[in-house]
């Protein structure tokens, strides 16, 4: 008998995870049968989470940050960037008690992100600098506006519950500023597509051990997963009830991030484009100073799987 190994993936309970959730439900209804490895997907809570286990090797792969699966490679993690998860897909949201009615309103507030090599980040950053304005910790007195770091699923009710209007809101992967939005306290500011038309963010990452050791498994999940991208962008109301349960949300709010409007995520376009992945770390390098130094991209990205699944 070959070996069929099982493939844990990690991942959260955001929609730029979305194609992991539509590939586990075409397994679990027999609409798809792997071969060649059994999926696994594994819920994490937070991004510190995901990388320690990609790192200690309790999870095969996961949908990660991209910034973050850079920082692994560069520290010594063997792992490998297989395709992208999605494009665009977040949201920057005002806390309603904050007061905010322009951007210059957020100086003297907190500003929650999901972690500090995220591409939240980076669109957040890029925004207060085009309006004069520099974040940092509470800690730094020439900062204007104090990002602190919170797990997505924490952030609506650190708004709904802080009356005093502290924090001035949050930028993160949706669906949790809809959720925050529908819950009555958050107000949309912009769409992070408005920042950066198409961006990248999270993206599907395996370790090279199990890359080398099982590329047909890999290879199969990938193909799988460039279907679930179509089948999501063609198919938003479909997407949205099965996105549903798996992120244990109102199917509401999911339709919502599918479709209102239409580009607000995509999944359709998951070639891991290198240049792309560039621009995020030459603005992490130069203008915030929280990458040291570059990676080999060329040693970085697989392209193969991709390329071979018909990814576009």
């Amino acid at each position: 008998m070959p070996d069929i190994p099982v493939i844990r993936i990690g991942h959260l309970k955001i929609t730029d995870h979305l194609i992991l959730g539509i590939t586990a439900d075409k397994i679990a209804s027999g609409v798809e049968t792997f071969t060649h490895c059994t999926l696994e997907p594994v819920l994490m809570h937070g991004w510190n989470q995901v990388a320690d286990a990609l790192s200690d090797g309790s999870l095969e792969g996961a949908f990660v940050l991209a910034p973050t699966a850079m920082d692994l490679f560069k520290s010594g993690v063997p792992v490998k960037l297989l395709l992208f998860t999605h494009r665009s897909g977040s949201i920057l949201v005002k806390n309603k008690a904050a007061g905010i009615r322009r951007m210059q309103d957020f100086k003297g507030k907190i500003v929650l992100i999901p972690y500090q090599l995220s591409v939240h980040h980076m669109l957040f950053h890029k925004l207060l600098a085009e309006m004069g304005l520099k974040p940092g910790t509470t800690n730094d007195p020439r900062a204007d506006v104090f990002l602190e770091v919170m797990a997505p699923s924490m952030m609506p009710e650190a708004i709904q519950y802080d009356d005093e209007g502290e924090i001035g809101g949050f930028i993160v992967a949706e669906p949790i500023g809809t959720q925050a939005i529908m819950q009555g306290c958050g107000e949309k500011v912009c769409l992070s597509k408005d920042l950066w038309p198409g961006h990248p963010c999270c993206v599907f990452v395996a370790r090279t051990d199990i890359i080398d050791a099982y590329p047909d498994a890999i290879r199969e999940i990938t193909a799988s997963f460039v279907q679930s991208g179509f089948f999501a962008d063609k198919n938003p109301e479909k997407a949205a009830i099965v996105g549903a349960d798996f992120l244990g949300q109102d199917v509401d709010i999911i339709r919502a991030v599918l479709s209102e409007p239409s580009d607000r995520i995509t999944t359709g376009s998951l070639f891991p484009v290198i240049s792309d992945l560039v621009v995020i770390q030459d603005y992490m390098i130069h203008d915030m100073n929280i990458m040291t130094s570059s990676i080999d991209m060329d040693a970085f990205v697989d392209s193969r799987f991709a390329r071979s699944a018909g990814a576009l």
